[in-house]
């Protein structure tokens, strides 16, 4: 299992490296250029480039953690780089991973046209395209299938998500006051009480996703987690 793991963290950091080169240099959208020519941050301003960024450093640390640290379920002494590494999976990692890919499809099934205009194909791949919003959330519940990890105080974990959504939601409404053009185009079509609604939903999503995160390791581990804690207590007690 050990030689498995540290393949698949090796295989997803090498995915979403190459899936941010491409993003960053090879990716020239005309239409987008024009539109955002007032200001345009390029790919940063889009939620799923932070969402890919963010799996590129979690894989990074997987393998420090791989080479360095632990991934045994409970290690007697927790070393820096697994408490960094479960950190940022259960703040950022897999919220993020799973936001970005549920909201993107569901926003493609109701109408693409909201979310990835059919007039982008040409210059968008559809392999970049899952790379992008499909992978995350495939790599992110495989990590939760093979390794372990502690997830932190609910509040800590919440405050880093919640940092994140909200320095992204000031974001792309500085975009806006720069360039008078919405990110992404349902927010054009949403009169103002009803976006409000709609972001407030979208961070209320986001945080039962947390949850939802946080329950599943406790489905996946809570069992071995538990049986490894009293076999420690007992060896102490001898």
């Amino acid at each position: 299992m050990g030689t498995l793991m540290n393949l698949f963290h090796l295989t997803a950091f090498s995915a979403y490296s190459f899936t941010l080169y491409q993003a960053f240099f090879n990716m020239d959208i005309p239409l987008l250029a024009h539109r955002f020519k007032k200001f345009d941050p390029g790919q940063l301003k889009y939620l799923t480039i932070w969402g890919v960024i963010a799996q590129t450093v979690f894989f990074f640390l997987c393998i420090l953690n791989d080479l360095y640290g632990s991934n045994k379920v409970i290690p007697k002494r927790t070393p820096a780089l697994r408490r960094i590494k479960d950190y940022f999976h259960a703040a950022f990692g897999f919220p993020l991973a799973m936001f970005v890919g549920v909201v993107f499809w569901s926003l493609m099934f109701v109408d693409r046209e909201l979310v990835l205009p059919k007039a982008l194909d040409p210059y968008f791949p559809w392999w970049l395209n899952h790379l992008m919003h499909t992978m995350v959330v495939v790599s992110t519940v495989i990590e939760m299938l093979v390794a372990p990890r502690q997830y932190p105080k609910r509040s800590y974990g919440f405050g880093g998500l919640a940092l994140v959504m909200l320095s992204y939601l000031v974001w792309i409404h500085f975009i806006y006051y720069k360039s008078g053009i919405w990110v992404y185009p349902v927010m054009e079509v949403l009169s103002l009480p009803m976006r409000i609604v709609f972001l407030l939903a979208l961070l209320f999503f986001c945080s039962l996703l947390y949850l939802a995160g946080e329950g599943f390791d406790h489905l996946l581990w809570g069992t071995i987690k538990r049986t490894s804690s009293k076999t420690s207590k007992k060896k102490k007690t001898k």
